[in-house]
Order: C-alpha cells, then sequence, then structure tokens
C-alpha cells in the first residue's frame, strides 16, 4: 500500500480558503498515494469556546468538504479519510468523512470518546467502529482521543485491520508522542497513519509530527510545524 498523511493548519474564520489549501494538499498527496488521511476537523480549526462558533462551520456529510475532496478522490483514483464537525439535524458531531476513489462518500465515522474541547458541542459517536474492505487493503477510522479508549483498542485487535487512519489534533504535552501511538496499536498489527494538526488554536497548542508507523518503526515522519505531506510505501 502507498499512504500519506496531510499535516495542516487551518485558518479560523476562512473556511473557504483552508478548504482549497486543504484539497491542494490533498491533491499533491494522492498523486501517488492509495490513501490519504488528513487531520482531525482539518478545514475548520478545532477549538471553538461555543457551540454556535461550530454550527457556522458545521456541515452534513454530503457537504463542501466531500464535494472538494471528492474530486480529488475521483480525479487521482484514491481513498481519502478527512475530520469534520458534522450536523445531522440537531446534532453536532466530531466525524470523519472516507470518500471512495469514485468521489462518493463511502462512510462516515463519529467520534466515540470526546476530549475535553468537544463536550460542550459534540454529541459522542455509538461506538459502530468503521474498517473498510478495500482494493488495497482493510482500512479503521479512529479519531484522536479514541486511542485512549480500550473499547476502541478492544475492537481494533478484533478487527485486524491493514491500516488505521487517524485523523487527530494531538495536544502538545512536550514529549515524543510516537512511542505511545505505537504501542497502542501494536497489538492490532495495522499501520498507524496519523495526520496531525500543529502550532496553536485557542488556549491549546498541538504537536504536528505526523506520521506513518509500522510497529515502532518510523516509515516517514513530518515537522513538529509546517504544513506538509508525509508518504510511506510497504
Amino acid at each position: 500500500m502507498r499512504a500519506a498523511a496531510v499535516q495542516f493548519k487551518a485558518t479560523k474564520g476562512d473556511l473557504a480558503g483552508s478548504l482549497e489549501r486543504l484539497a491542494a494538499l490533498t491533491d499533491e498527496a494522492a498523486a501517488d498515494a492509495d490513501l490519504v488521511v488528513l487531520p482531525e476537523m482539518a478545514a475548520t480549526g478545532y477549538v471553538f469556546e461555543r457551540r454556535d462558533e461550530v454550527e457556522a462551520v458545521a456541515e452534513a456529510a454530503r457537504g463542501p468538504t466531500l464535494a472538494a475532496l471528492g474530486a480529488v478522490a475521483r480525479a487521482r483514483e484514491a481513498w481519502i479519510v478527512c475530520g469534520f464537525p458534522e450536523r445531522d439535524g440537531d446534532h453536532l458531531y466530531n466525524s470523519a468523512l472516507v470518500v471512495a476513489p469514485d468521489g462518493e462518500l463511502a462512510t462516515v465515522y463519529r467520534k466515540t470518546l470526546l476530549f475535553e474541547a468537544d463536550e460542550h458541542w459534540a454529541r459522542p459517536g455509538d461506538g459502530a467502529y468503521t474498517c473498510l474492505a478495500t482494493p488495497v487493503g482493510r482500512v479503521a477510522v479512529g479519531i484522536c482521543m479514541d486511542l485512549n479508549d480500550p473499547r476502541f483498542l478492544l475492537w481494533l485487535w478484533r478487527a485486524r485491520p491493514d491500516v488505521l487512519a487517524f485523523p487527530t489534533n494531538w495536544v502538545d504535552e512536550g514529549a515524543d508522542v510516537w512511542p505511545y501511538w505505537a504501542a497502542r496499536v501494536r497489538a492490532s498489527g495495522a499501520v498507524l497513519v496519523a495526520a496531525n494538526t500543529y502550532g496553536r488554536d485557542g488556549a491549546w497548542a498541538f504537536s504536528g509530527a505526523s506520521v506513518i508507523l509500522a510497529g515502532r518503526r518510523v516509515l516517514a515522519a513530518g515537522p513538529r510545524e509546517g504544513d506538509a505531506v508525509v508518504r510511506a510505501d510497504w
């Protein structure tokens, strides 16, 4: 499989511009990848003080993000996984789109274990974890805090995916997070494709260093700061 993680920082207040930049980076990544993973809430930024601020940028699964990334997926014949704030009726979710190579929506996964920055606006997912059988391998999806959830890890161990697509906004705690991520995923045997953001967003700082890990082995890694495309094949 050939995979890529896109490290990206959205410009708050410029959703259209952020989505345009994100799509361009995704297109660059997908030029030589079967699977491209983008960060959690990639085009909007992550930290919002009030629910109405999230409501202003939330969208249905078949919305502008799918339209922009669907065009890339179709042109490059790639699978794309992207975090976004989902609106479904009166409910808001921290979700991830899975876009198929024909540009259509394959599925949506909703983050099950919420972080404190999600809790005042997001409804948790119902634990209906996602593993897709694709021509390039079995692809599971988890979002950020899910990797801290024993329920998710047990499911991952049972599902035995080839790859875990991992959109994240991982908080910078001043330490290398790769060994922790590797330890959480190792029992499943999955290659981890982690796409992170970086820098400050509200009260939080994020760690960058997007990575593709096979067990403890780093196949490819990004910087701690700056937009980047991280690629590996195995």
